[in-house]
């Protein structure tokens, strides 16, 4: 029987930038046989099969008429066609309650006007009806309904099954977490659904069929889901099963004891774009595109925001991504900003911080501890004109490395300083560390047992302190301990109305040199054609002062 019939039943998305209101969808059902009947007849053309050729399996021919083994009708998106059923439940008026209700009744009442409905077997729910959102329409499947296996749903599509009812009754959530209960370590069922899963809104679509035998039809036993197509109003159009595309029909199996055999074939059928429409939608979003531009322009301004004059502002994105080489583990970074002279930032600007507690993992030979705090900072420079210095003295960041046993007691890991780039771009910069050192084994024990540890009361003595004004800086005598380093990612802004101006004067030389340069190529050659003219004359005049026996006898010689 797979010879004749589609066995792949599964969702296919599909991405369309027509509205979906457009989708037109072809629908062939035809009942084959039942399937005592159909193991009979199979049986029979084996037997009498002589040539090896496939079995050809032909629909079934009853006394019945002809619409109740076949059907075929062509259902567009959110198309209301309806059942047997829906249509003698809503000719009584008594028993509409809703407003949608109401108005199939009317749509209903239309109908029998006008000599009743064009379908017969396949009819649909719309995403309005109160069927779409049952509980048993969604958890029945398709693939159960198109092939005779049975497969479970998976785990995600039972936590999605009610996840649109979740949304409507979702109430505003309160963000404000107690600092306490940042990380969730034993995260309950309703907490996953609500936080881990994908909870979109999709408008959903049935096409449904009618199997019951002729005459009995209008039974909710006998409904058959055939087709389902689900859209979140982006472009994105999920369908299940997919378009048969000139493949083999699908085959639907009733339930019962005396089982039937159907053929399901589907097919896209809207309707192409023409040409005009595709040119005239096309002018149609370049206009869109424009009109955001200018909007975004407004919103932004012409004028590009620039420092004052004789000021240079730099901008730098930071992140301290690693340190490895420590001797505890539990290690946070405490940094601080130092600005030198004519150098400035705004009232608001931080100029310390202090990472979270990282614990260290082991990667390759080191133990490694991982923080990526990203940092930003702002700075300006403003230059001094009876200063003769010619370049600044660039901002420096000093951090000091901290590890935390299981007393929440601190230790001192190390000490660094980091000098800001002097050119922009990106950089990614080592910087190794020192701690000092009490010599003796009654430090390394209060180290250890009591987590103290000899710390500088000034950070710049790290580089060179600021209350440091002679001409020589000795340690002699100082004790230290090189520990391990900090990886920093800095991403450097320079922006500078001077930048300008000398690209400006930059690109002004270089077009006064090139025309100077072509200038003096042309007075070269002009020069050297006229000193060409001046000995073609010169030879001219000599030719012609000379004798002409003289000139003859030259030319014979010559030749």
């Amino acid at each position: 029987m797979s010879d004749w019939c589609n066995t792949d039943t599964g969702e296919a998305v599909y991405r369309s930038l027509d509205a979906v209101k457009n989708l037109q969808i072809k629908v062939h059902l035809e009942r084959v046989t039942t399937t005592a009947a159909l193991s009979l007849r199979l049986q029979q053309e084996v037997l009498t099969q002589q040539d090896g050729g496939a079995i050809e399996l032909k629909p079934l021919t009853s006394q019945a008429q002809t619409g109740d083994n076949e059907e075929e009708v062509v259902v567009g998106w959110q198309e209301k066609l309806f059942s047997q059923y829906e249509m003698e439940l809503f000719q009584n008026e008594a028993a509409c309650q809703t407003p949608l209700d109401r108005q199939y009744h009317k749509d209903v009442t239309a109908l029998n006007r006008a000599k009743g409905r064009q379908n017969n077997r396949i009819f649909t729910y719309t995403d309005y009806d109160r069927y779409t959102n049952c509980h048993q329409l969604q958890q029945q499947s398709t693939t159960d309904l198109l092939t005779t296996t049975k497969s479970r749903p998976t785990f995600l599509a039972e936590r999605m099954a009610s996840m649109r009812h979740r949304r409507q009754d979702r109430r505003t959530m309160d963000f404000s977490f107690p600092k306490s209960k940042i990380i969730n370590w034993e995260p309950s069922e309703e907490f996953k659904r609500s936080s881990h899963e994908v909870n979109s809104v999709m408008q959903t679509m049935h096409i449904m069929g009618d199997l019951g035998a002729p005459g009995r039809l209008g039974q909710k036993e006998n409904e058959c889901l055939l087709f389902t197509v689900k859209t979140d109003g982006n472009g994105t159009v999920v369908v299940k099963p997919d378009f048969n595309k000139g493949k083999e029909p699908y085959r639907v199996v009733t339930e019962g004891a005396n089982k039937e055999v159907w053929r399901l074939t589907v097919e896209n059928v809207s309707a192409t774009m023409k040409s005009e429409d595709k040119e005239r939608e096309k002018h149609l979003f370049k206009d869109l595109l424009v009109k955001h531009k200018d909007f975004s322009n407004s919103l932004v301004g012409q004028d590009f925001e620039m420092p004052p004059a004789g000021i240079l502002r730099y901008l730098m994105n930071g992140e301290i991504v690693s340190a490895k080489g420590f001797e505890y583990d539990n290690i946070y970074v405490h940094y601080i900003m130092e600005l030198p002279n004519n150098w400035s930032s705004l009232p608001m600007q931080p100029h310390s911080g202090v990472t979270h507690t990282s614990r260290t993992k082991t990667s390759g030979k080191d133990n490694v501890a991982y923080f990526c705090y990203p940092f930003t900072f702002e700075a300006f420079y403003m230059s001094e004109k009876e200063s003769g210095e010619s370049l600044p003295h660039w901002p420096l960041l000093y951090f000091k490395v901290l590890s935390l046993d299981a007393w929440q007691r601190c230790r001192t890991e190390g000490y660094g300083y980091l000098l800001f780039p002097d050119t922009p771009g990106r950089h990614t910069l080592t910087c190794h560390t020192w701690r000092p050192l009490q010599t003796g084994t009654a430090s390394a024990m209060r180290r250890f047992f009591i987590g103290g540890s000899p710390e500088l009361e000034d950070p710049s003595y790290v580089r060179t302190p600021g209350h440091f004004k002679g001409e020589r800086l000795s340690r002699f005598g100082f004790c230290t301990e090189s520990s391990g380093s900090v990886t920093f990612n800095l991403h450097c802004i320079q922006q500078s109305k001077a930048f300008v101006d000398s690209s400006t004067l930059r690109r002004r030389k270089h077009y006064v040199a090139d025309h100077t340069h072509g200038f003096s190529h042309h007075d070269t050659l002009m020069s050297t054609m006229e000193a060409f003219q001046r000995a073609r004359r010169k030879m001219q005049d000599v030719r012609e002062s000379l004798p002409r026996d003289f000139i003859a006898s030259a030319s014979q010689l010559q030749i």
